[in-house]
């Protein structure tokens, strides 16, 4: 799994609630991470303010 960021700290990550696949979006703020909502696809991430042309991929902790 992979954790995608933006150089303004935003954060998204496939994950599974209930049985369904949804993206996280959260905010990363100083050494703090924000949850911001659950989408249910790419198109609904700039309802968070997430640029897509400005996601980088990053490994999973």
């Amino acid at each position: 799994m992979a954790i995608w960021r933006t150089s303004d700290g935003m954060q998204v990550e496939a994950v599974v609630v209930d049985d369904q696949p949804v993206l996280r979006v959260s905010r990363r703020v100083e050494d703090k991470l924000y949850f911001r909502g659950y989408v249910d696809s790419v198109d609904d991430l700039h309802k968070h303010g997430v640029d897509l042309a400005d996601l980088t991929e990053h490994p999973a902790a």
